[in-house]
């Protein structure tokens, strides 16, 4: 009986099996409606919109805060509301920064805020003294000038990286060109308009935005309504402030046909390209859930979205071309691009505006539409696995009018979009016939781009979106800018008194203390020289050293605290001759450097000469200034493999050491980091420790 059993429980699967046909996809049964709680909503008499979401789960609430003013436009002060939201937090006329910060940390919460909202998170039997913190920061944050100084001092460092980084330079420009003069999104943080912002400017922001008026407090987890109610007696009830700022912000620009921009970073191999457009469409509309369906279909949802297959898959043209539509209330707009191979930067552009064009032609496949549709509801399914969820929910349908059953019927709304719907929305927002098309890269793709712009003009802006001014033809020669060079550095001296009075110097140390932004301690560069051909750099900082390197003429080595030591390749050591000396420009027709002048650029305000130098290995650009002839600025620009790396140095503060001029100020920028440099110290004719370098 027992083998009987055995027999039939392994015969039962087979004979199931055999009665389903796998070719055959069984039917999708309806969406469900989703069992949603409903957040209890009230307001208080000061006029803020309380949305509570019971989780009794963990013993663990939150609060956030959300300010109901529009964005404000901010002008020759871009940039403000970024700042003051990093400040925020940065002290009360209760507590210093330290003394939040400590106890904060003592009760294990977290409390932030940003440019327009308030967040804490705690347990539920500390949520009294966090609350009493977070009341603090609301009413009496003070913007202290020391911290002011401190995240000033940040984002200059920030705007220094801006202007190497693809990306950032991509994001602002596309910024600029999608809304009009006057919007607060096309707006962006540049050095000219961070002097600007002071602590008073701040504080004039903080006021008129952090109103109670028209503000929504979002409670969320182990809290009930009649404790809800006590505590926002208790610390928010005195909160006072103006109506919420409100603004027509205007249209969003519209081309006539396509707008072709271009960004120069130089050596760049690959282009960042970003087309976009503006769309008027805001959350609460009836095509938004269509949109979303589109988007992912084309660009911004699984991996098997229509650019990702066309441009990574089968062209191979890069790793990864997504598309994106931000949709808000004051502001809405498109983008689809990526990082691609200079080579193939117009097949790309081609490509992108075909598949965007192609999206309003015909009916999209049954394959792509349950595949969009079903990436999108696991999407909506795991977030609702965060107690958060409902509440964002709820704050969603007031704040965009939306249905109260909105999210309820979510899965059922998604499953009813049609083929139909998606080729209806295509036609009625999506052009690839009126983009802005922006590419940041190399120059030599800007002939490429011709083609895109039905006038055959290309738009040339910066790293912060602003009109560059064309690079004009040079005066002089490049080896009359060399020579004007030598001779400004030492102090008029030419010829055989030039010579004589390098003769005088046997070795140079210098030592630079840079400040970073990202470290807590100042780093101290040692550079040194002997007239023997020996050259020798460390970094060291808080006690250790980081990474040194030397050069003997013949020989050399990069150590770093990571890896150890590296002997320099013979192409490196090529690189390194052609650039030797105290006053390395002194040598470059000698040792065999390639160099030729390009031109004049504006560098601050001022026309520089522009040097661009090729040592075999790596290109530089050199600036040097028309008036002075000091070198105001470098550019190097480092090649490994298919990426490339950009180091940008600003030379500042001139000072006269010994008949020669060397500047003591060195700004460096080497990708996300910037650092501040100031020369403590530059000797001559003093005994180098070579050994120590190695």
């Amino acid at each position: 009986m027992r083998n009987f059993i055995v027999t039939l429980t392994l015969l039962v699967p087979t004979l199931l099996l055999a009665q389903i046909d796998r070719s055959v996809r069984p039917e999708a049964g309806p969406a469900p409606k989703i069992n949603i709680e409903d957040s209890e909503v009230f307001e208080t008499d000061n006029g803020i919109t309380v949305i509570l979401s019971e989780n009794h789960k963990l013993p663990k609430v939150s609060f956030s805060l959300v300010m109901g003013s529009a964005p404000m436009t901010e002008g020759e002060r871009a940039g403000l509301s970024d700042v003051a939201g990093s400040l925020i937090t940065s002290g009360t006329t209760n507590r210093t920064k330290d003394e939040l910060d400590n106890e904060v940390d003592y009760i294990g919460a977290r409390l932030s805020a940003d440019n327009n909202s308030m967040y804490l998170s705690c347990l539920t039997k500390h949520m009294d003294k966090g609350l009493e913190l977070m009341s603090d920061v609301l009413m009496n944050a003070n913007f202290p000038k020391d911290e002011v100084d401190r995240i000033i001092t940040q984002n200059e460092s920030a705007l220094a990286s801006a202007k190497s980084d693809a990306g950032t330079m991509s994001r602002n420009v596309v910024a600029k060109v999608n809304f009009p003069e006057g919007h607060p999104y096309g707006e962006v943080m540049t050095e000219e308009s961070l002097k600007n912002i002071n602590r008073d400017a701040i504080v004039s922001y903080y006021k008129k935005t952090f109103t109670p008026k028209g503000s929504y407090l979002v409670v969320v987890g182990d809290i009930d309504r009649a404790k809800t109610e006590e505590i926002i007696e208790k610390y928010f009830a005195s909160w006072t402030g103006s109506n919420p700022y409100k603004a027509e912000l205007g249209n969003r620009n519209q081309n006539s046909g396509n707008r072709v921009i271009f960004v120069n970073k130089q050596g760049a191999v690959q282009s960042v390209i970003a087309i976009s457009f503006p769309m008027d469409v805001a959350p609460g509309d009836e095509d938004y859930l269509k949109l979303q369906v589109l988007n992912g279909l084309l660009g911004g949802g699984v991996f098997g979205n229509r650019l990702m297959q066309n441009l990574r898959e089968d062209k191979a043209y890069t790793y990864g071309c997504r598309s994106r539509m931000s949709i808000d209330e004051y502001g809405s707009y498109f983008t689809a691009g990526g990082n691609f191979r200079n080579e193939v930067t117009d097949s790309a552009i081609t490509e992108i505006l075909y598949e965007i064009d192609r999206i309003g032609k015909d009916l999209v496949e049954d394959d792509e539409i349950k595949m969009t549709k079903a990436y999108m509801a696991g999407a909506f399914a795991r977030s609702l696995e965060s107690p958060s969820t409902v509440a964002r929910f709820a704050l969603n349908i007031i704040k965009n009018d939306l249905p109260k059953d909105y999210y309820q019927t979510y899965l059922q709304k998604l499953e009813a979009v049609t083929k139909q719907d998606l080729l209806d929305v295509a036609k009625k927002y999506l052009t690839a016939g009126k983009c802005n098309i922006v590419v940041v890269g190399n120059e030599e793709v800007v002939d490429r781009l011709l083609p895109f712009d039905g006038d055959g003009k290309i738009e040339k802006l910066d790293a912060f979106g602003n009109e560059v001014i064309e690079r004009i033809p040079a005066d002089i020669s490049a080896d009359e800018l060399i020579n004007s060079y030598i001779k400004t550095i030492a102090e008029g001296a030419e010829g055989k008194k030039l010579d004589k009075k390098l003769k005088k110097i046997k070795s140079m140390k210098e030592v630079v203390e840079y400040q970073l932004a990202q470290a807590p301690f100042p780093m101290k560069a040692t550079q040194v020289w002997t007239n023997d051909g020996f050259e020798g750099r460390k970094m060291e900082g808080n006690g250790m050293t980081f990474q040194k390197s030397y050069f003997d003429g013949e020989k050399g080595a990069n150590w770093n605290m990571q890896g150890g030591s590296t002997p320099l390749t013979d192409e490196e050591v090529e690189a390194k001759k052609k650039s030797s000396g105290l006053i390395s420009e002194m040598n470059y027709k000698a040792n065999g450097m390639a160099y030729e002048i390009l031109g004049m650029e504006e560098v601050d305000g001022k026309l520089a000469y522009v040097l661009k130098v090729n040592d075999g290995k790596d290109d530089s650009f050199d600036y040097y200034d028309k008036e002075t002839f000091y070198k105001v600025k470098s550019v190097v620009i480092t090649t490994s493999e298919e990426e490339t790396r950009e180091t940008v140095i600003n030379y500042g503060d001139f000072k006269s050491v010994d008949g020669f001029i060397f500047p003591h100020k060195l700004d460096v920028v080497i990708g996300p980091m910037a650092l501040n440099g100031k020369v403590v110290s530059r000797e001559f004719n003093v005994k180098v420790d070579t050994d120590s370098y190695k």
